[in-house]
């Protein structure tokens, strides 16, 4: 069998083929011939696939490109099992459609992988990690960070159903002044528990949960940790802090559906394996650290970057961009990931480049570093912006937003918009049990398969046996070229880092079924339905139905949402 990547392979040997027999036969001259660009029109009824060849062929042959088109139409194969004969279109298009032997037998393939179905080989095992998220474990994680957990999570999906072998990864900011600072608002409010009239450090953290942690600490370990009064506060106390918020935050990702394989400490990067004097030793012996005023330089713009970057501070202490540094030297040399694709939030658009350029001078190939950036989310409701919390008046957390709409639900409209648009996320539309939802919509087509595979074998009737050359009608054949596309979907999102195409290609699949559904709905004939007195007509159309049920369950799964049986 054929999956769709196949086909738009299989086309361009055919399309080559071509060319060369037309050079031969003298229908065309002699040149250098580009690839044969097959691409899908944006117009279905052009055709399932085109060649835009004859157009990029025309300077080198000096012919009019509907010529070419011509010539090397006339070379193509007319007995083709994939596709009917094709067509040649102006200005210069050879547009082919496929076969309806073909697309029957489609159904067949999807049933048969299963889960599998759409699978590709495009990493060839090579090993790629994502990391996401990554926030400071200083508060609980918001809206903004769900959005970048849906993106890293849906992108690790594809990139494993693309043939990588993929990790996902947590890096745990339990070092630096951020989590100094967190430490001493953490035993400041411990120590108000126990009458001392002390502030908050300044630029310290005043949400009501750093209360909660402290007063979860007092009730497990009582005054352990209070010292006499003006004393810092005891290094114990913020190594408990940290590890309690980890695991809120572990909690609250998991009940977002998201898991990871590793949870990697930036302490480790300073310990027993040396990670962090590794990678500065080797910038050091490539001659690309200088001193200057007291500090630790990169220096970086001898490798194109505009300035260079101090990283480590005149006090001996290391810079965040240290750390990067010893953290991907990490990744790429010592863990050999050949892909790395790094999540974040776009107010850190400025250290990109320069990551990348450290990347290269550590010995490792800056194109395998992927850094995506996603825009700030903002929540409606009735067409309000919603800015504060219900319950503290702060940010609005995760967990809130997942208790008021779902995971799937948040999941779907936050993969919904491409990473680098800001987003308006209406919770009015997120909730609502109606077509005008797209989650619900999706979801709803999966349920109402699952519905009529159900109602059939109530009725004695399953897919089994069904024959797929009964499959003739267009609405049939439209939702099997609507679930082929899912493998050039998982292609592109692969290839361009881009998820917003799952949830599009979601609601496209949806459409086709209620379509395929409701060309049924529309005419009076009986035998125009899934389940008719036709036995054999109807174990066919079940068939499709399994097949499209398979297709639309892998794309939710992809987007790490469930797929329901009922609704």
């Amino acid at each position: 069998m054929v999956d769709a990547r196949s086909v738009r392979s299989s086309l361009e040997s055919l399309v080559a083929e071509a060319v060369r027999a037309a050079i031969a036969a003298g229908d065309l001259p002699d040149v250098a011939v580009p690839g044969a660009a097959i691409e899908r029109p944006k117009d279905a009824d052009q055709g399932d696939f085109a060649s835009t060849l004859p157009l990029r062929l025309a300077r080198a042959a000096m012919k009019p490109p509907l010529e070419i088109a011509r010539a090397i139409a006339g070379h193509l194969p007319a007995d083709s099992a994939i596709i009917d004969p094709p067509d040649v279109a102006p200005p210069g298009f050879i547009n082919f459609r496929l076969s309806a032997a073909f697309l029957q037998q489609q159904v067949e393939q999807v049933i048969a992988l299963g889960p599998a179905y759409a699978d590709l080989q495009i990493g060839a095992g090579k090993k790629a990690q994502v990391e996401f998220v990554s926030a400071n474990p200083t508060g609980p994680l918001h809206v903004g960070n769900g959005r970048g957990a849906a993106i890293g999570d849906a992108l690790a999906s594809v990139l494993q159903a693309a043939g990588y072998d993929v990790e996902r990864e947590y890096y745990v900011n339990d070092a630096g002044t951020q989590t100094d600072t967190f430490g001493d608002t953490l035993y400041a409010r411990y120590q108000q528990l126990f009458g001392r009239a002390v502030e908050i450090p300044k630029d310290g953290y005043p949400g009501d949960y750093m209360k909660e942690l402290a007063a979860a600490i007092k009730t497990e370990r009582g005054d352990a940790f209070l010292r006499p009064e003006g004393e810092p506060a005891p290094a114990e106390l913020n190594v408990i802090g940290i590890e309690l918020m980890v695991r809120n935050i572990r909690d609250t990702l998991a009940a977002f559906g998201v898991r990871y394989d590793q949870w990697f400490s930036e302490k480790s990067l300073y310990g027993g394996e040396g990670i962090y004097d590794t990678a500065i030793g080797v910038l050091r012996e490539n001659g690309q650290l200088a001193e200057r005023e007291g500090a630790l330089w990169f220096t970086s713009s001898e490798l194109g970057e505009d300035k260079d970057n101090v990283v480590v501070r005149s006090d001996g202490r290391p810079t965040y961009y240290a750390s990067d540094i010893a953290y991907h030297y990490d990744k790429f040399i010592r863990r050999g990931f050949d892909l790395v694709i790094d999540v974040w939030g776009a107010d850190h658009h400025g250290h990109v480049s320069r990551l990348k350029t450290a990347t290269r001078a550590l010995g490792a190939d800056p194109e395998g570093l992927h850094v995506l950036l996603y825009q700030l989310v903002v929540l409606k409701r009735g067409g309000e912006v919603v800015r504060l919390s219900k319950r503290g008046g702060e940010i609005i957390t995760l967990d809130e937003l997942v208790e008021e709409v779902g995971a799937d639900a948040s999941r779907f409209f936050f993969l919904l918009r491409s990473p680098g648009a800001q987003m308006e996320f209406d919770l009015d539309l997120a909730k609502k049990q109606s077509s005008e939802n797209p989650v619900f919509y999706v979801q709803y087509a999966h349920a109402r398969l699952s519905s009529i595979l159900e109602r059939a074998a109530e009725q004695g009737l399953t897919p089994e046996g069904g024959d797929v050359a009964l499959l003739t009608g267009a609405h049939e054949l439209g939702l099997v070229r609507e679930m082929l596309r899912l493998a050039d979907v998982i292609e592109t999102v692969a290839t361009t880092f881009e998820p917003q195409h799952l949830p599009h290609y979601a609601m496209s699949l949806a459409n086709a079924f209620h379509a395929f559904n409701d060309a049924f709905k529309q005419q009076n004939d009986s035998s125009l339905k899934v389940i008719t007195e036709d036995q054999a007509l109807s174990r066919a159309r079940l068939r499709l139905v399994l097949a499209a049920k398979i297709a639309l369950a892998r794309v939710l799964h992809l987007m790490g949402m469930s797929a329901p049986e009922k609704m």
